[in-house]
């Protein structure tokens, strides 16, 4: 279970770290490489995604899980990617409109 842990962890991160780096590219307006990006952060996500998703079938399945700081790291961690992930991806489209607004000008 504690590679399962692990991986979430890993992918989470990683997925944070693409987000990011997606927003710095949109910024600089290049928003089509910004949403690749943003492509290769949710297959992160989906990763971790699915690591969680085993855990809790395994737990329905009568193999409960120790709960350890590690584990709830874990979960906040995924969380936390997620919910990034979603309001990066707004932002990325405001910069999209923003930058289609200037070129009108």
């Amino acid at each position: 279970m504690e590679q399962e842990i692990f991986n979430i962890i890993s992918h989470g991160g990683d997925a944070r770290g693409y987000s990011y780096e997606a927003l710095k590219i949109a910024r600089e307006g290049n928003i089509k490489e910004a949403k690749e990006m943003m492509k290769k952060a949710q297959e992160e996500l989906d990763l971790a995604h699915n690591t969680q998703t085993k855990l809790i079938q395994s737990e329905i399945n009568g193999r409960p899980l120790d709960m350890s700081l590690l584990l709830v790291h874990a979960q906040d961690q995924l969380m936390t990617a997620i919910a990034e992930n979603s309001l990066i991806e707004q932002m990325i489209n405001m910069c999209d409109e923003i930058n289609q607004l200037k070129r009108r000008l």
